[in-house]
């Protein structure tokens, strides 16, 4: 509640980051380009935090203009500086409470008359206000002509026009960023009646707030509770007659006081793009627009999903990246010749036979950890890592939540959750923390019951996908039984647990091609921060498998699971791999590959240990993720009813397999 205390913006310096840096925070509706802006600004090296005292992420970089370093902040999306959502409130914290050198208000030039009544809310709270309109690019294809000057001269500030994604305008922001700034006295008014009432309030107010005295007559007219309790605090003996005209204003306008404002914005607006704004009488459809709508429609969108799946998933990430990079790395250059050498070397200089085993033995930090990580892992994320950027980039994924939608709804979900579900099959860690972008607690669990048991990681995935190949029919299984699973579950979850499903809305960004440099710079620092939180976990697994052959505990596990493997139908050897991926999911599939190497598994065995293993329980790092997201209690039952829903669906396969003998 503190964030509105005492003048700052205008009245104030900026406050600076640890650095000394001043800040420029990024705001605007969700999938304007704010993103694409703070990686052309920053190079997207990027720290990613929570805002304190909440769970929605924030993410910070810097750069330097003119030898001057500023902090740039990538807010969550907002549309109005009123929240209603955890994202609005943590993106209207960070200008208070920072009080920015710069805001930057990044809007969609093709949806400028909806989202300018943002930018009058963050001219009358006389913020030091800049206007990116971007996506210029689009709407001069769609016929729309813009006159930037006149819009800049009829706001009262600084207005840019760009195409972020281009790079196009960059260099104009950077200037204005470099620049000095000002706040603009709003050139705007409201009717005489609206006037009078925020006029009186005004006059009401004797503190000092961050916020001109107008924003907040209007936040107290609009039943801001935060803003009513600051009040409260600030004015101490005399809110009790803020209070009295505030519920006078409200009661004389009959609680129709939100339409009312909304009106006379859209009105303002209309008068500020008159003349400034052109749309063709005729509205032009580009191929863009055309592909768009195919992806949406379910008798074209469906057939270009597995399109995408085909060539993107199957071909690009399994056949390629789990296939032929994966037989470079781990076949040729470390089977032939790093692993060879490194033994060498370790038993040359390292007298003691104990160290050799944990550095290059069987289970060695080197020759199993470090293999598994750069040989196995690390080319199947890379080409998965750059399939999903491409696709985020083109704009496709919001219209594959449109297509998903009516499905995800019988699961208690909307489509917005097929955002976390792509997403985990890069890395179900991450997307587990991505699922606080859904709107209820019951979708947030759901997500993560989902993830947790049929949403396999981009590297089990390849491998998988790798192994199974050469037996169509066992690929066929696994896929068919993964699915079957999946929407179960999804509708069993939705009958269990309590709650209904929300509203889905959800902004959708123009269709275009991906640009080559931000798909390299989103794969190149998705690849970087998986590596390094993998890294550190492959070399513990190793030590702590180590540990487990040279106390004998590793063979006796295995014993132990001998009969649950025998009950599926598999060698006892296969208890390897589930111990593999206790640690990590993508440890137990690239396991899973060394059984098959040595010609240990059927096609029917090795369809079923990879069904039971895709389903297994989730790694330590999701299941360490799914506790601090969901809490233990959550995070326990999920993990129970996982690994017992995994085994028992194994077992069924391997009957079914074993009376039908399809494989």
């Amino acid at each position: 509640m503190s964030f509105f205390k005492k003048k700052g913006s205008c009245h104030e310096a900026a406050t600076v980051a640890a650095s000394g840096a001043k800040k420029v925070a990024l705001v605007g509706n969700p999938n304007v380009g704010k993103s694409v802006l703070f990686n052309a600004l920053t190079g997207a090296y990027v720290t990613v935090s929570n805002y304190p005292g909440t769970s929605v992420e924030v993410s910070r970089g810097s750069t330097a203009i003119n030898g001057e370093e500023f902090e740039i902040i990538d807010t969550p999306g907002m549309y109005s500086i009123l929240p209603i959502t955890e994202e609005e409130r943590v993106a209207r914290e960070i200008l208070l409470t920072e009080r920015p050198h710069l805001v930057l208000h990044v809007l969609d030039a093709r949806n400028l008359e909806r989202m300018l009544p943002m930018t009058l809310q963050l001219i009358e709270a006389e913020l030091p206000v800049v206007l990116v309109v971007n996506i210029m690019d689009e709407a001069a294809r769609m016929g729309l002509e813009i006159d930037i000057p006149l819009l800049s001269k009829r706001l009262g500030i600084p207005v840019i026009g760009a195409a972020t994604a281009k790079k196009i305008g960059v260099p104009e922001i950077r200037a204005a960023i470099a620049g000095s700034s000002s706040c603009a006295v709003p050139p705007f008014t409201y009717s005489r009646l609206m006037e009078g009432d925020i006029a009186e309030i005004c006059q009401s107010l004797r503190g000092e707030y961050i916020l001109s005295k107008k924003a907040i007559a209007l936040l107290l007219l609009q039943d801001d509770a935060e803003v009513a309790n600051l009040v409260r605090e600030t004015e101490g003996v005399w809110f009790p007659g803020v209070q009295t005209v505030v519920r006078e204003k409200r009661f004389e306008r009959r609680e129709s006081f939100h339409l009312d404002l909304s009106m006379e914005r859209k009105a303002i607006v209309k008068g500020i793009l008159d003349g400034a704004f052109k749309a063709p009488e005729k509205r032009v459809v580009t191929l863009a627009e055309r592909f768009s709508r195919w992806t949406v429609r379910p008798a074209t969108g469906i057939p270009l999903l597995l399109i995408v799946l085909y060539f993107g998933l199957y071909q690009f990430v399994g056949v390629f990246g789990a296939g032929t990079l994966v037989d470079f790395l781990e076949g040729k250059v470390f089977e032939e010749h790093f692993n060879p050498w490194i033994i060498e070397i370790v038993k040359l200089y390292v007298p003691w036979g104990m160290l050799q085993e944990l550095l290059v033995g069987e289970y060695g930090i080197i020759t199993l950890g470090f293999r598994y990580a750069v040989g196995i892992i690390l080319p199947i994320v890379a080409t998965f890592f750059l399939f999903f950027s491409v696709l985020e980039d083109s704009g496709y994924f919001p219209r594959l939540a449109l297509l998903v939608d009516r499905v995800f709804k019988t699961m208690g979900l909307t489509g917005r959750a097929v955002i976390p579900m792509v997403l985990g099959f890069g890395c179900d860690t991450m997307a587990t923390m991505v699922t606080r972008t859904l709107e209820t607690v019951r979708e947030r669990v759901i997500a993560t019951v989902l993830l947790a048991l049929a949403i396999p990681c981009s590297a089990q995935l390849g491998v998988i996908m790798s192994l199974l190949s050469q037996t169509p029919g066992a690929l066929l299984t696994w896929g068919v039984c993964l699915l079957l699973i999946f929407l179960l579950v999804g509708l069993l979850a939705a009958k269990v647990v309590p709650g209904e499903t929300p509203m889905f809305y959800m902004e959708i960004p123009p269709m275009r091609l991906p640009q080559f440099g931000n798909v390299l710079t989103k794969t190149y620092t998705r690849m970087q921060w998986y590596f390094m939180e993998i890294l550190p976990l492959f070399i513990l697994a190793s030590v702590l498998l180590w540990l487990g052959k040279i106390t004998h505990f590793f063979e006796k596990m295995i014993e132990a699971m001998t009969p649950v493997m025998a009950s599926l139908g598999l060698p006892k050897e296969s208890a390897v791999a589930f111990i593999f991926g206790f640690f990590r999911r993508d440890y137990g599939a690239a396991g899973l590959y060394d059984l098959q190497t040595k010609g240990l598994l059927n096609a029917r065995q090795l369809t079923v240990a990879a069904v039971t293993l895709t389903l297994f329980i989730p790694c330590v790092a999701q299941f360490l993720i799914m506790k601090k997201e969901r809490g233990w209690k959550v995070a326990i039952a999920i993990g129970l009813f996982v690994s017992g829903f995994a085994f028992g669906s194994g077992w069924l396969l391997n009957r079914f397999l074993l009376a039908t003998q399809l494989l």
